[in-house]
């Protein structure tokens, strides 16, 4: 599907979303993901396509992807993606993934965000709060520092419990310090065996929550994964 370039809005620190028109209606479910191809001069390894989040509800009339950019030497890809002006057009798959919110409205949900594994969730929380849909969630968001907290007005009217933890912050920060873990995740509350457990982020930090709660005993179709390959190092 061909999709046309809107606008662009810098988020916070070096994170943009990304605003399309598409051709046709567009029909996807909050949390799922798309493949981008961008056409650019001189495409380095990855070539030109990439795999983006839709961070748009599907209930807005722009579709979005929100991503985050090295501070240097980025990729061809991002550069260009930067550098896109309004009504340049590119092609997105159709929407895939099963990152998405099940069907049981009462089952108790705990969302688990590292940087900019929060791209999912904002999808779904903006829905939710369109169609006015409570569901029993809590949510825990990781950033290595205050500059790349995204999206708080949304995570604020959605008014679910959210902890945020950062692993580097300034003196000015008041929060909770540290990282992401088993321990944390599992302080939010006592899991039950309906409860379900949604972690997105880089991929060597899902990897390592997903380990790490397997062996605090949680079972593995109680997880719901979401990897972004490319982003972090090891956890």
């Amino acid at each position: 599907m061909i999709v046309t370039f809107d606008h662009s809005v810098d988020e916070a620190g070096n994170i943009a979303t990304f605003y399309f028109e598409t051709e046709k209606l567009i029909h996807y479910t909050a949390g799922q993901f798309v493949e981008l191809t961008l056409k650019h001069a001189h495409p380095d390894k990855r070539g030109i396509k990439r795999w983006f989040t839709l961070s748009s509800s599907p209930n807005e009339k722009l579709i979005s992807i929100t991503t985050k950019f090295a501070k240097e030497h980025g990729s061809s890809y991002k550069k260009a993606l930067k550098s896109l002006k309004k009504g340049e057009q590119l092609t997105i798959s159709d929407p895939m993934g099963d990152f998405v919110l099940p069907k049981l409205i009462q089952t108790p949900l705990i969302f688990v965000a590292g940087g900019i594994g929060i791209t999912p969730f904002k999808s779904i929380l903006s829905w939710l709060s369109e169609v006015a849909e409570k569901r029993p969630i809590k949510m825990l968001v990781g950033v290595n520092n205050e500059d790349e907290i995204v999206f708080q007005d949304v995570i604020n009217k959605s008014k679910i419990h959210t902890t945020v933890v950062v692993s580097e912050p300034s003196n000015a920060w008041g929060g909770e310090v540290g990282r992401l873990s088993s321990e944390l995740i599992l302080g939010l509350e006592e899991p039950s065996d309906e409860t379900l457990i949604y972690i997105s982020g880089p991929e060597p930090m899902v990897e390592h929550l997903e380990k790490d709660l397997k062996k605090a005993g949680v079972k593995k179709d109680q997880l719901v994964l979401d990897y972004f390959p490319n982003y972090g190092e090891k956890y």
